[in-house]
This record gives structure tokens, sequence and C-alpha cells, in this order.
């Protein structure tokens, strides 16, 4: 009995053993049944799942157009993570998101982080952070109201209402059926032309229409308007236009140049100030005698009777189209009249007194006639707007001495009361000389602010206490050998550059020892060997090392290099403009990547590459246009 009894409790064991083993195994194949699910779950998770935070739906560059499909209205914040504006308005934003769920119908509330869904930000132009949009049946609409809940809430109902429309642009669209009449019957307006693919464009287009709109509320209204550059082709030729965009102010037909800034209240403010009198009115002795004594640039007043003196009116058309360069005045007071020994009539130039000379007269006066022509009083202005020796700054530099040869000399130039007296004893010695070369324009500079320029001369390790360089026509240097300054050693230096003995200076890199590869490497001492090669026809890139854009171009270009390598009047070439000089003004050089086209000849009338086309086939396209020397025919290439 006991061997019968040992051996069930032995069977009864190995039993419950079993089952605890099964058990154990369907629990795993529970838990492999768990994560297969999971699996799956994972494999179906694209990306498209929208996720709520507070109340807020998560976009991205993955789920946004699926969620817009059949959505009337949804507000949409881009924001990026380390913005503290963004930051600040989160509580904000989720109240605004419960505050429009709570519409009838409730609108959606969505934000997209900027910094990851890149490929949403470049679509809708999203510049600064937080930047939200009224999405309307998947269009954008902009909103620039305040950003609170109280004002972002009601423009979202607004837009959300079954009636609404956009408003109509408050920027005028030119075309060649409208333009010259619109133009010409303007006091003033503002004309952008522009080309759809041009990144700059997209940028300004939002504060453009902003100030527009501003601007329309005005009185009198300053109009603003846009023009299709790649349509209206013949327009854009006939104002000059050579790149994207291009602003210009015309009054009553006329051209100007907009030299303002690129954003609402910069363009609002600019133009305001455009709108009014390009002179104005001064009527205190104190006013004008303030300006002669401590001014740094020559003081103009027109003297007139009155508002009605019609050679006020000639004075007036005058100003405006120098008002960008110049500030003018006039008064109708006899006291500044007889301070100035003017007549009403007449227009007064006066240099400061810190730029009188033995060598030049103080002031100039014109008689302004019935018969005189507004070109004579504007040429009576650009004349004698510069004394003999002036002061060049970075402020006036490129309104008052653009004109070449220009001779510049450089140190420690300050006028106030402790340092007038060096200032003035090196610029006597420049007098002394400049009194015997009219047609060249004299400046002296200060050293610190024109660092960059002294080293590009060479000059700025010189040791010397005042240098001297002349800028050339054409974007040519020249630099005087240090040698302590006195008025017989400038005259030598002036004397041999007059008569072709001085050689330029020029920045430029070594010249590769081997330069046979599909890309020619160009440097400032062999630009006018290849470049300026009037046996061929020249493409040449000025690029950045550091510039994305020219990285990314790279490959095509060399391709392209590649595809004409058989042409032997054709030549595609690159220079980096940050390590070399470029010593011809006609290959301006903005902003990188920059290519012209040197043909063959016309060397010093290069042709700007303009198209968003940055491929061997808009190369192509481009050289194919313009080139004067192409042996191999379309198909063989």
């Amino acid at each position: 009995m006991r061997k019968i009894a040992l051996l069930l409790i032995v069977l009864l064991g190995v039993a419950h053993f079993a089952t605890v083993i099964q058990c154990e195994e369907d629990d795993v194949a529970d838990v492999d049944e768990v994560d297969d699910s999971d699996d799956e779950e994972d494999d179906e998770d694209d990306g498209t799942e929208v996720k709520d935070e507070n109340g807020v739906l998560v976009l991205t560059d993955s789920n946004f157009d699926t969620f817009m499909e059949g959505k009337d209205t949804v507000l949409v914040e881009f924001y990026a993570p380390w913005c503290g504006h963004c930051k600040q308005f989160a509580s904000e934003y989720e109240k605004i998101a419960q505050s429009l769920k709570e519409n009838d119908p409730p609108i959606p509330v969505a934000k997209v982080d900027a910094t990851k869904s890149s490929s949403l930000a470049s679509r809708f132009e999203v510049s600064g952070y937080p930047t939200f949009k009224i999405m309307k049946k998947g269009e954008p609409v902009e909103y620039d109201g305040a950003k609170n809940e109280q004002a972002i809430v009601a423009q979202v109902k607004e837009v959300a209402q079954p009636d609404w429309k956009p408003p109509p642009e408050a920027t005028l669209v030119l075309t060649k059926d409208n333009f010259d009449d619109v133009v010409n019957n303007a006091d003033i307006i503002l004309v952008e032309f522009y080309a759809p693919w041009c990144g700059h464009c997209k940028q300004l287009a939002p504060e453009y229409e902003k100030a527009a709109k501003d601007l329309s509320q005005r009185s009198p209204p300053i109009p603003l308007a846009k023009v299709d550059a790649t349509q209206e082709k013949d327009i854009a030729i006939r104002f000059g236009v050579s790149g994207y965009p291009t602003l210009k102010i015309f009054r009553k037909g006329k051209a100007f140049d907009y030299n303002g800034p690129r954003e609402k209240s910069g363009i609002v403010d600019y133009m305001s100030e455009q709108a009014g009198p390009p002179s104005k009115q001064v009527q205190m002795v104190k006013q004008v005698s303030e300006l002669i004594k401590d001014g740094d640039d020559a003081v103009i007043v027109g003297v007139f009777s009155s508002e009605q003196d019609t050679t006020y009116d000639l004075y007036l058309e005058a100003c405006h189209v120098l008002r960008e360069d110049f500030k003018f005045l006039h008064t109708f007071s006899l006291d500044l009249a007889k301070l100035l020994k003017a007549s009403p009539g007449q227009v007064v130039m006066v240099q400061p007194e810190k730029f009188r000379s033995k060598y030049e007269k103080a002031s100039h006066t014109l008689t302004i006639k019935d018969s005189t022509e507004v070109s004579e009083v504007q040429d009576f202005f650009k004349k004698h707007i510069l004394p003999l020796v002036g002061h060049r700054k970075q402020s006036n530099d490129a309104k008052r001495y653009t004109k070449r040869p220009l001779v510049v000399v450089y140190y420690g130039v300050d006028f106030g009361f402790d340092f007038r007296k060096a200032t003035q004893f090196w610029r006597s010695k420049v007098l002394e000389v400049a009194k015997d070369f009219p047609e060249y324009t004299f400046a002296i500079a200060d050293e610190e602010d024109y660092s960059d320029e002294l080293k590009s001369l060479g000059l700025s390790d010189s040791g010397e206490e005042v240098n001297v360089g002349i800028l050339g026509a054409g974007g040519k240097k020249f630099a005087m050998e240090p040698e302590e300054l006195d008025s017989e050693v400038l005259r030598e230096f002036i004397m041999a550059f007059k008569k072709g003995k001085l050689k330029p200076v020029i920045k430029s890199q070594p010249v590769p020892k081997n330069n046979k590869g599909p890309v020619k490497v160009v440097v400032g001492k062999t630009f006018d060997d290849i470049v300026m090669d009037t046996k061929k026809d020249v493409l040449i890139e000025f690029y950045a090392p550091w510039c994305g854009h020219c990285k990314k171009l790279d490959p095509d270009y060399t391709a392209l290099g590649k595809k004409y390598k058989n042409e032997k009047n054709l030549v595609i070439a690159k220079m980096d403009a940050t390590a070399n000089d470029v010593p011809h003004d006609s290959y301006k050089t903005e902003g990188f990547p920059t290519i012209y086209f040197a043909p063959s000849n016309s060397k010093q009338s290069p042709i700007k590459f303009e198209g968003g086309d940055r491929t061997i086939e808009g190369f192509s396209k481009f050289l194919e246009q313009h080139a004067t020397k192409l042996s191999q025919s379309k198909d063989e290439l």
C-alpha cells in the first residue's frame, strides 16, 4: 500500500508541474500576441495622427494637408520651441482654443513647430515667431492684429462666417494696359517690380501689402502698386529693372529710386515723408547760423518773396529729384535774406565754417529766372555741394563721394574741440595740392572708419600717421608708398597717377598652378586675363566659401563645365569674391552666388543671370541665348 500511495503522490506532482508549464507557455503566448499587436499598430502610425495638447492640435509636415481636408476654418500658430514670446503666449493660446471650441460650429485651433516642420514654414513664408494664419478652406489668411484672446477670437469668428470674403488687395496691380494712366496721374506712387519666383519678393509681399493698407487710409492717400516684371518685360526694361524686387517712386510719371526700408512701418514712414514738400521752411536766423557754424554738409537755402513766387515752384521741382541726397531749405524771411546776402528768387549754398579755405569761395549764389531750366538748378546743387577737401564718412559716402578718381587721405580725423587743430593741420596740406587738380575729388577720412579699405590698399600696417589712396575708375585702387606726408610727396603721387605710372593694388589669392578643371578658377590677378579676354565668352560665378546656396549649386555648376568642356571659345569660371578683388565695377556682387555672362564682344556690359532655374538645363538655355561663339549645336550638346 505504501508503494501505491507513493506512486500516486509522484503522478499528482508530475501532473501539477505540467499544468504550471502550460500556464507559463500560455502567458508567454499572450505576451507575444500583445507585442505583435503593438508592432502592427506602430506600423500603421505613419505620422498622420493629430495629437491634442491641452485643446491645441499638433500639426506637422506629415498630417497638415490631410487634416485640412474638408475644414472650413482653422487657426494655426507657427512657433519655435526656444521662442520666448511663444512660451509666454502658450497659456493664452490654450484659452483661445477653448473659446473657439465652444463656437457653433467649433473651430479647430492648431500649432506647428516651424523648426521641425520646415516645409510648412517655407510654404507659408514664416519668418518670425509666433506667426498666426487663419486657414479658410485650405487657403491662408494673414493675421496681423493684436496678440490677445479677444482680438484673435473675434478675427477668426469673422473669417468663419459663411459669407466672408477676403478683402481686396490694397496694392494696385499694374500692367501695360493701365501703367501709364495710373503712374502719370499720381502725385506720388510707389511701384514694386517683382518676379513670382523671387524669394526676396515673397518676403516683402506681406509687409508691402500692410503698408499699402495703412497708406491708403492716409489723407490724402499714397497708393502702392506692383508690376510682374516677368510678364511686363517692356515696362521693366523701360525703367532699367535688372533685379528683384526693384522699387521706384513715381511723381506724375517721373521715376525716382526708392532708398527706404522694406518693412511695413519703415515703408509707411518713408513714403509719408516723401509725400511732403522736398524743402523745409526756415524762419529763424539762428537755425541757419548754427548749420553754417557746426554743420557737416553745405547749407542750401532758397530765398523767395512768397509761396506764389513762380521761382519757388521751379525750386521745389528741382529739389524733388534730389531730395534723397540733399537737405533743402527755403525762406520768405527778409532777415534770413540779409544774413545770406541774397534777394528773392535766389538760391544760396554755404559751406560750413570748418571746410572753408583761402582757395575757394565760402558760398555760391544762383539767380532763378522764369527762363531757368530745372536741370540748371540741379547742376548748381551738384557742382557746389562739396568743399575742395571734404570729410568722407560712412554716412555720406554713397551720396557725396561716388565720383572717380577720388583721392582719400586717411588719418585720425576728429573735428571735436580737442582735435580740430590736428585734423586741420593735415587737411591744409591736402588743400595745397587739391587746388591744382580740379578734375579729381579730394577727401579726408578717419582711418578707423575705413580700416577695411586701408587693409585692401595694403596700408593698415604702414606705420605712418597718414596714408593716401586713390580710388580709380572701374574699381581700381592705388596706394601711396608709406612716407611722411607733406604737400610735395602728395603732389608727386598724384602726378604719377595722372601719367599712368602707378600699378593698381589688387587683392588676390595665389594664381592656381593647375587650372585645367571643367570650371576655371579666377583670382584677382587673373581676372583681366580670363574674364576680360575678348576672344572668349565667359560665364563667371562669384561665390563665398560659407554660402549654402553656393555649395548647393556646386555640383550642377561643375557638371555644366563638363558639358561645355570642348567649347574652346566658352569658359565656365568661378571666383571667391571674399578673397579677391573684382577690378571692374560692371561686375557688382551684392549677394552670393552672383553669376554674370561676359560676352566676347561686350566685356564692360556683362549680362547678369537673374533666373531662378540654377540647373544645368537652366544655365544651358541662358548660354545658348547669349553666347556669341558656341560651335556645337544644341543637339550635339
